[in-house]
């Protein structure tokens, strides 16, 4: 049996109807009934003012917001017939409050367009994905803190030896905590994005309606504070036409998976047999089907590869954006669908990394001897030379060149001879190059944000006491 369809509740001046494909080409309700909660939150917002300045009565009011619980009751219980002749989230809450209420039900919408209902939705879900978001970076942030402190000392000296990479070529010899404590500064800074961004969009578009604001004696901010918004927004055209909140916080989103794609990159070449620093756990990782040995890095790959999809949606957005003019225009439905997406993206990418880096088995003695190959310990002969006078540049000169009589002979700087040291300059010797060591490198880096263990030690204290104090820096 066919349903029919309602007259349209925009349909007055129609005389004809709304072609099949049109109807299917325009309604949204595919994607924005996930904004449901939002929307019945915001109506129930709107009609307490409507009944406390007096343009609804009591009665009316209690009806409305009575029949708002029992259509969220059923949204809730996955029972609500979402109906595509309905458009969107908003006509389809509002036609089954009408059935249920009857005609009072088309009050609630007094003083308020789709226009400003639907900015007031997308506004509160984006928020409280932003704070969400910040709240898992925090999370993820706390486990990378655990894993530099815990790599400290986990080797019974002064913490595991990484190599460090530029051009990713062996360049200096670093903590491996030193590099987690990267991640957690980058992580700090994303979650500092996310809550900046909450913060910008603390403004509540109810009340703007159509674009011009209403002539009804509306309550703008009684509506605002008691949907928790820190004001309303003090333009009804930015109000309802303005969508920078949502590409703020698909930036913040675009930024945060390119941090994760740059750790999950690390990663995946690390956990290779010709890396070999580390070991995956089993339960973050998968089989092939035809090769029995494999052991693949799936939530890296896939936490690398849906970067792109979230770029994508940023620059998706900016596209939309850029030739609308004010206010409200049918393009602006196209921003949901890559907010969803992107914020259902990070929260997983998040909760797995948060989960499968403490399981993760890092193998010291194996980066230790990664990090002693490759003359990572070249720049601390020229220190030597720099600091009993030489300039650094020739010293920088002396020690390239060394590098290129033991690359040629495929040994070490401390495997040349004592002969080989003093003919590039007086000042070296075997003993000098020995002494030279990766940990010894390593504790020399003293200065403020290096990777001496003193000043690890220092910086995940630090990154503890501000974690702990709930505050961004």
């Amino acid at each position: 049996m066919t349903k029919t369809k309602d007259k349209k509740l925009w349909g007055g001046r129609f005389a004809e109807a709304t072609d099949g494909l049109v109807e299917l080409f325009n309604a949204s309700v595919s994607f924005d009934q996930r904004l449901a909660e939002q929307d019945i939150r915001g109506s129930l917002a709107h009609v307490q003012m409507l009944g406390q300045v007096g343009i609804l009565s009591a009665e009316e009011v209690a009806q409305i917001q009575g029949g708002l619980g029992d259509v969220l009751a059923d949204i809730r219980a996955g029972t609500f017939e979402w109906r595509l002749d309905r458009e969107d989230v908003h006509m389809n809450v509002e036609a089954a409050l009408r059935d249920r209420i009857g005609p009072v039900a088309g009050k609630l919408h007094t003083a308020r367009s789709r226009n400003d209902q639907v900015a007031l939705d997308f506004r509160l879900f984006t928020k409280e994905a932003a704070l969400d978001l910040a709240d898992k970076a925090r999370a993820l942030r706390a486990v990378m803190l655990s894993e530099a402190e815990k790599h400290l000392t986990s080797d019974g000296g002064e913490g595991v030896i990484l190599p460090g990479y530029t051009h990713l070529q062996v360049a200096q010899p670093i903590l491996l905590s030193h590099w987690f404590m990267a991640y957690v500064a980058m992580l700090e800074r994303d979650e500092g994005r996310f809550r900046d961004a909450a913060a910008r969009m603390d403004e509540s578009p109810l009340g703007s309606s159509a674009l011009a604001g209403t002539p009804w004696p509306i309550n703008r901010h009684a509506a605002a504070e008691a949907l928790g918004f820190a004001r309303p927004t003090a333009n009804s055209l930015d109000g309802v036409g303005s969508r920078d909140f949502a590409l703020e916080f698909l930036a913040a989103c675009a930024i945060l998976s390119a941090h994760l794609s740059r750790l999950s990159e690390e990663l995946i070449l690390y956990s290779t047999f010709e890396f070999g620093f580390l070991t995956l756990p089993d339960s973050h990782t998968t089989g092939s089907s035809i090769m029995p040995q494999k052991k693949n890095p799936d939530v890296s790959e896939l936490a690398r590869g849906k970067a792109g999809r979230v770029f994508g949606n940023l620059m998706g957005l900016l596209t939309v954006v850029k030739g609308t003019p004010l206010a409200y225009n049918k393009d602006l439905q196209e921003d949901k669908e890559g907010v969803f997406d992107s914020y259902d993206t990070l929260s997983i990418v998040l909760r797995l990394y948060a989960e499968m880096l403490p399981k993760t088995l890092w193998h010291a003695e194996k980066t230790k001897a990664a990090a002693a190959r490759g003359y990572s310990t070249a720049t601390d002969v020229a220190d030597f030379l720099a600091r009993q006078g030489v300039p650094f540049r020739e010293a920088h000169e002396v020690v390239g060149g060394l590098v290129g009589v033991a690359s040629r002979s495929g040994r070490q700087l401390w495997e040349l001879t004592d002969a080989e040291l003093k003919s590039a300059h007086p000042l070296l010797s075997a003993e000098i190059a020995r002494s030279l060591t990766v940990e010894e490198s390593i504790r020399s880096r003293l200065s403020y944000g290096g990777t001496a263990p003193v000043r690890v030690r220092e910086a995940v204290e630090a990154a503890k006491v501000l974690l702990g104090s709930g505050t961004m820096e």
